[in-house]
């Protein structure tokens, strides 16, 4: 009877860890050194090993440009199954003892034999126990590619099953990662390589683990083209992981060195374009008043004004139909108070005022059908934007968003809608003006009597002016000699931190206007 190899020990004769083949019957065979010995195998030992593993041949892997002192140094063999020939990856267990094989076939499928769950990280017993550091790469074939290119001198290990099971990889065998100084992880160049690299430097401690980035898919790849040198330079240069949001002072040099391009519209209102410095997309503005004051009007105006300078705009009018929003524009564009019945327009006018506003193509209106719901109106708005291309959304007004969901808590409700507008923002670049009420003042007068607003007379809760860019307050006191006036006060300006009175406005009863003394109309 043939004797049957049960598993690679250490060389006495050359030193080699693992290139002796111990048999069945006793004798051993070293491929380092080419020498025959005797050895005693006791029956625990055969209990212990698994008999049926395939016993193959160090091979030179011609198209993977790896030699065979590579494949040897890994125990990576090349050998016949089922009148089929296959790579053998031999995987040990801590004390070097062959306790699974993954085999991998020509038409690049695998297989396994023996028990790979009792295995550490494919090649972890080939390295000390501590050390400068280790790189762990996706596959077998790509740590015997990156061993080659370091001259298998540092240490280098790769998952068992690839990245789908990298994360429960490390995790089995952290404690022997954490001995080494730095972890590189260089896992394959796509988008679950990626993942999986970030996953699993969390997973170490603070500072130690590294993420290398390749040109080409993985470190065979780079040994096949020949890029030995950059392959190296990747370990070396790899970059040490840090948390999503933290950043290193060093790595900003050229965002701070490059010039910002601000997407900015100017107000239709000069003075309160000084203080502001204009409109700008990515920014949420919050305007806000008594009842009565004008809100409406003034953020007509700008509406207005930003289609005429080019943007396209969507509007959500929740106190009215998308008709009276149409010609509320359109009155605008002829100075004519269009929705009276009685307006003096004729059907020229009317079309030129139509053509000028509706009829550009650049005004998405929301025809809601009292329909309030919160998480509706975010989608509709971020079709708005990614489907319409609006560059401005106007959102007439939030209380009208809250006062539609179940929760009775108007102040929570507010928060989480406010939070939600603020992230939609940030998410799709566009500008927001927003409509919200103030509460009423203590004291004896309210807003309509001129009362000075401030951030804390916001309706429902702070979070309103937390996550405005701008908030502007409109005042005016309707039982004084001037009641068509009004005071515009910036109360939050996070662009330049301005705040305080900019300019007064004046509301045309004639023409349903609200201009600016001396300004653009």
């Amino acid at each position: 009877m043939d004797s049957e190899f049960i598993r690679h020990i250490p060389c006495e004769s050359c030193g080699s860890s693992d290139a002796n083949s111990l048999y069945t019957d006793g004798h051993t065979y070293c491929f380092a050194c080419e020498t025959y010995g005797e050895k005693e195998v006791n029956e625990v030992f055969k209990e212990e090993s698994v008999t049926d593993f395939l016993e193959g041949e160090y091979k030179a892997l011609g198209k993977r440009k790896l030699s065979q002192e590579t494949c040897r140094f890994w125990d990576y063999q090349v050998g016949t199954t089922d009148n089929s020939k296959v790579h053998i990856a031999n995987h040990k267990n801590e004390n070097g003892i062959t306790v699974a094989q993954k085999l991998r076939f020509p038409n690049k499928s695998f297989s396994v034999k023996g028990d790979i769950k009792s295995a550490g990280l494919y090649g972890q017993w080939l390295w000390r126990d501590s050390g400068k550091m280790v790189t762990v790469v996706e596959g077998e074939l790509d740590a015997l590619s990156l061993s080659q290119a370091f001259g298998n001198k540092w240490a280098v290990v790769s998952l068992r099953n690839g990245a789908a099971g990298a994360k429960r990889d490390i995790k089995a065998s952290l404690e022997w990662l954490e001995k080494f100084e730095s972890v590189v992880f260089m896992f394959d160049n796509d988008d679950v390589g990626k993942k999986a690299a970030v996953e699993c430097a969390n997973l170490l401690s603070p500072s130690k683990a590294k993420i290398a980035k390749l040109p080409l898919k993985d470190a065979s790849d780079m040994l096949q083209a020949g890029r030995v040198k950059e392959l190296i330079d990747a370990v070396w240069s790899a970059k040490s992981h840090r948390p999503d949001g933290i950043l290193n002072g060093v790595d900003l040099w050229e965002a701070i060195t490059t010039q910002n391009s601000v997407d900015s519209t100017p107000y239709p209102f000069e003075g309160l374009n000084e203080m502001t410095r204009g409109c700008r997309k990515g920014e949420l503005v919050t305007i806000t008043a008594g009842s009565g004051i004008g809100k409406s009007l003034m953020t007509r105006e700008i509406a207005y004004h930003l289609l005429k300078s080019g943007r396209t705009i969507g509007y959500i009018a929740l106190e009215e139909s998308v008709k009276r929003t149409g010609l509320g524009l359109m009155s605008i564009e002829i100075n004519k108070i269009l929705h009276f019945e009685d307006h003096e327009a004729d059907d020229k006018e009317m079309k030129q005022a139509f053509d000028a506003t509706l009829g550009t193509g650049r005004v998405y209106l929301y025809d809601h059908f009292g329909s309030t719901d919160s998480d509706n109106l975010l989608s509709k708005i971020r079709y708005l934007v990614r489907g319409c291309e609006c560059d401005y959304i106007i959102l007439d007004h939030l209380s009208i968003v809250v006062s539609g969901l179940e929760d009775g808590d108007e102040r929570r409700a507010i928060d989480n809608t406010m939070t939600k507008l603020r992230s939609l923002v940030e998410e799709l670049g566009c500008g927001m003006l927003l409509v919200s009420h103030l509460r009423r003042p203590s004291g004896d007068k309210g807003h309509e009597e001129g009362v000075q607003t401030s951030l804390s007379q916001l309706r429902g809760s702070a979070a309103i002016a937390q996550l405005s860019d701008m908030v502007i307050g409109l005042e005016r006191n309707q039982q004084s000699d001037n009641p068509d006036e009004t005071t515009v006060r910036v109360l939050k300006n996070r662009w330049s931190g301005e705040t305080g009175v900019c300019t007064t406005l004046t509301y045309g009863r004639d023409t349903g206007r609200m201009l600016e003394n001396g300004g653009l109309y």
